[in-house]
């Protein structure tokens, strides 16, 4: 897996509503109704992960979930951290 360039994460980041770049590391933090739909949301975000191959750091805190997504093997940000931050947000729709 490649890289995403800067200009290309410029560009990703614009489709990505509410997502931020720290580093190489893209997080959002998803509010939730109550405690039962974020560990439903957790659950369907590690169908997806699980089905790309591409795992990220998720935390918990009550109706609040953080995904943080890198591609390690990468050293940094590739089309699969889109491609699931673009997944995560559809799933909220």
């Amino acid at each position: 897996m490649t890289k995403l360039s800067e200009e290309q994460i410029s560009l990703a980041l614009e489709n990505l509503r509410g997502w931020r770049r720290q580093g190489d590391m893209l997080s959002k933090t998803f509010k939730l109704p109550d405690f039962p739909r974020a560990i439903a949301f957790v659950t369907h975000i590690g169908f997806l992960a699980e089905a790309a191959a591409h795992h990220p750091d998720i935390d918990i805190r009550y109706n609040k979930v953080t995904l943080a997504l890198t591609t390690h093997d990468a050293g940094g940000l590739t089309d699969k951290d889109i491609a699931l931050a673009l997944a995560a947000d559809e799933a909220m729709n």
